[in-house]
């Protein structure tokens, strides 16, 4: 391909990419979807609407080698009672782990908790849960959201940390030019980090827009993170920056207790194979909830081949 063809693709995969996360936004698009998706080609991504139908999925994952992050779909939540609802719901999660004794932690969103609504309603129900999740032995990720909500996330992070709260970890996301200065400031505190690219729309003014930029910056945070830091979960799909995790781990002599790789249910499930056939840990995010839809629009949005599969779905033959 030559440079100019292969820059007309890139242009054409980001303006690709800003419709659907734009599309995420619309209420005509997401009630359609919303009515359809699920049995057209969302299952694919989501493990279902129900607790019942994530812990089928968990069991399977589990018997086949394989760590799960349950992920409760929602976000932006605009009442207080919604988040207080919300944050039940994960108990709920939580002791429904701990009784079918899967190999699983939970992942959450800030905004999900009451953020967007009052930073401390938020702090006050995810120190419930980290209370609760470090009672029957497991973890609570914080998911890291669209920029503007960085600093809470990071504030409530540390917060917990000082309150001795050990079983708790958040994310950095490589496509924000702040994410190496963040790291240095977390490293002191030994943090459970987990690395991902960055599935939001953000400005120029925030973000790096090309996807090289991008890849450089994770391999540096992950490099940073693996030989400094406490714990890496090294989430991405991308096959040179698994092998350039791979090398480093190699070479560092990184245990398999400081890290493990991450990726999401239903993508890449050749390489999630490989990667446990080579005995490395591996945990699958598996999200599910009745609130899938902004969720699904992320996933159609990082690569072409996911929207394929959907639109397929839409129009069978």
């Amino acid at each position: 391909m030559t440079l100019q063809r292969r820059s007309l693709a890139l242009d054409w995969e980001r303006l690709l990419r800003v419709a659907i996360l734009s599309a995420a936004d619309n209420p005509v698009l997401r009630k359609a979807v919303s009515r359809f998706g699920m049995r057209l080609g969302a299952g694919r991504f989501v493990a279902g609407e129900t607790l019942d139908e994530f812990v089928a999925v968990a069991l399977d994952l589990n018997r086949r080698g394989l760590k799960v992050a349950a992920g409760l779909l929602g976000e932006g939540t605009k009442q207080a009672t919604d988040a207080l609802r919300a944050a039940a719901e994960y108990e709920d999660v939580l002791t429904r782990i701990s009784g079918e004794r899967l190999q699983a932690t939970i992942a959450l969103k800030l905004t999900h908790l009451g953020l967007g609504i009052d930073e401390e309603l938020s702090y006050r129900n995810v120190e419930t849960l980290s209370r609760r999740a470090a009672s029957v032995g497991n973890f609570v990720r914080i998911d890291m959201e669209e920029s503007r909500f960085v600093d809470a996330t990071f504030d409530t992070y540390t917060r917990l940390r000082s309150a001795g709260h050990d079983s708790v970890g958040t994310v950095l996301q490589a496509y924000l030019y702040r994410s190496a200065a963040d790291l240095r400031g977390l490293i002191p505190m030994k943090p459970n980090l987990r690395i991902v690219k960055g599935a939001y729309l953000e400005p120029a003014s925030r973000a790096y827009p090309k996807k090289s930029d991008v890849d450089r910056n994770y391999a540096r945070l992950m490099e940073v993170s693996l030989t400094e830091g406490g714990f890496t979960a090294i989430a991405t799909h991308d096959a040179d920056l698994i092998d350039r995790a791979l090398d480093l781990i190699r070479r560092k002599s990184v245990g398999a207790d400081a890290y493990e790789f991450q990726m999401l249910y239903g993508v890449s499930p050749q390489l999630q194979a490989t990667l446990v056939a080579q005995g490395h840990p591996l945990r699958i995010a598996v999200p599910f909830g009745t609130q899938w839809y902004a969720y699904l629009m992320r996933r159609l949005a990082e690569r072409p081949a996911n929207l394929l599969f959907f639109l397929r779905a839409l129009w069978p033959s």
